[in-house]
């Protein structure tokens, strides 16, 4: 049946709640680009950024991205506590080589170019030189820059650390991965949500919720509602191409969910960093007791070095805290990543079916009349509608008597494409 069009006039825009809000839409020119937002308070929400349960879910996820920030910094305290306590004579020229390792470990989690293997390889290289001249070769004393490299390119030879290098490679490798990619399948989302809070309408669309919610207006019936049955067909119609969304969506979710249910156990990402000193002091101390032959291996490599006194910089300490040296921090259990994480996926479990349940939700929730009320069908004023009610999705507009839709929208069908490929 070919859409009805008693009342015509040009395509509505504006913020898409107000367009289906009585008293608040204007006529405009059409083919505008109308935000898909609810008003505050509001029940119909986005996942991320509508409403008090939408805020929650968005708020959440910051929370993880910050708990993750965070996490990073306190693995790096704790190594940076490590050498002031337990190897002070060492640890300012260590500062630097630590906070270039987590700076790199930031970098790689939140999507840059940087490569695991790389920056642990650096880490060690830059160490050894500082545990050779600060406890193999102990004393007040300084070697050249030149030297110092030659120690540094050596250590991939004669192997100070035995084989925790690696072992810490392997670590980051199986930890850092997931949670990047937890990370950027995260992004996506948020790509979704702002990509789709901004739709357009198309002039069928428009001249439907126009005749849906001023027509009767000319009839002097200023109070009345639209029927439940004529609001469905009106907004599934205007929305038709957003509810394609819906099983890619959902399917999402569930990606994510098992995603974060493999990050945990010996390869979850708050494990490895937090307990990444304890391979460091690992390291040093097999380095420490094989220094009698490495020394002699650098010898051979380097030569012996050239040395002049000097006096060994130290950390600085707070008084009150050189008694009993620097102490690592105690953590909020509520607070680890895993917890944040598992938060903002139950938060997003109430929207799996976000997309598909829109237009259900605008007409229940704020458009349509309530059941056994007299309402508007586009018409007159009616006890029911009687007019066929279609289902949500392209296909199930072809038999729409209220909105025509043709075609697909390309930008969904990108949007989809993008979520098909974080689902694979």
């Amino acid at each position: 049946m070919s859409p009805r069009h008693q009342c015509t006039s040009s395509s509505a825009s504006g913020p898409l709640w107000k367009t289906f809000q009585k008293g608040t839409v204007r006529p405009a020119l059409p083919q505008t680009t109308v935000q898909f937002r609810k008003p505050e308070g509001s029940r119909v929400i986005s996942p991320i950024n509508g409403g008090s349960t939408g805020h929650s879910s968005f708020f959440t996820f910051v929370c993880v991205t910050e708990t993750l920030e965070t996490l990073i910094r306190q693995a790096e305290n704790y190594t940076s506590i490590l050498f002031c306590n337990t190897y002070r004579n060492m640890a300012l020229e260590a500062a630097a080589s630590i906070q270039e390792f987590f700076t790199d470990v930031g970098l790689y989690l939140f999507g840059a170019d940087v490569n695991p293997e790389e920056f642990v390889n650096r880490f060690f290289d830059s160490l050894f030189p500082l545990v050779y001249n600060y406890l193999i070769n102990p004393g007040v004393t300084d070697s050249s820059l030149e030297y110092s490299e030659c120690i540094r390119v050596a250590r991939r030879d004669v192997s100070p650390f035995g084989n925790i290098p690696k072992r810490v490679m392997g670590q980051m490798g199986k930890s850092l991965l997931p949670s990047r990619t937890f990370l950027q399948a995260l992004n996506l989302g948020i790509e979704v949500i702002n990509t789709t809070d901004y739709v357009h309408f198309s002039k069928e669309c428009s001249r439907g919720l126009l005749r849906m919610q001023y027509c009767s207006h000319c009839q002097g019936l200023t109070l009345s509602k639209p029927c439940m049955g004529y609001c469905l067909n009106v907004v599934r119609g205007c929305l038709a191409h957003m509810a394609e969304l819906n099983p890619h969506w959902h399917a999402y979710i569930r990606s994510l969910e098992e995603l974060s249910d493999a990050m945990h156990g010996t390869y979850d990402i708050e494990h490895v960093l937090l307990n990444f000193h304890l391979l460091v002091n690992d390291a040093v101390m097999q380095a420490h007791l094989n220094g009698q032959k490495l020394s002699e291996q650098v010898n051979k490599i380097c030569g012996r070095p050239v040395r002049t006194p000097t006096q060994s910089p130290h950390c600085s300490f707070d008084p009150s805290k050189e008694k009993h040296g620097m102490k690592i921090p105690a953590r909020n259990g509520e607070e680890t990543l895993a917890n944040r994480r598992k938060e903002f996926i139950n938060s997003l479990r109430l929207y799996r079916s976000f997309y598909g349940g829109l237009a259900d939700q605008l007409c229940a929730n704020e458009l349509a009349a309530a059941d056994g009320l007299p309402c508007w069908d586009g018409e007159d004023i009616v006890k029911s509608y009687t007019q066929r009610v279609v289902g949500n999705g392209i296909k199930a507009q072809s038999g729409n008597p209220e909105v025509r839709v043709k075609g697909t929208d390309p930008v969904i069908n990108q949007i989809i494409d993008k979520l098909k490929h974080v689902i694979q």
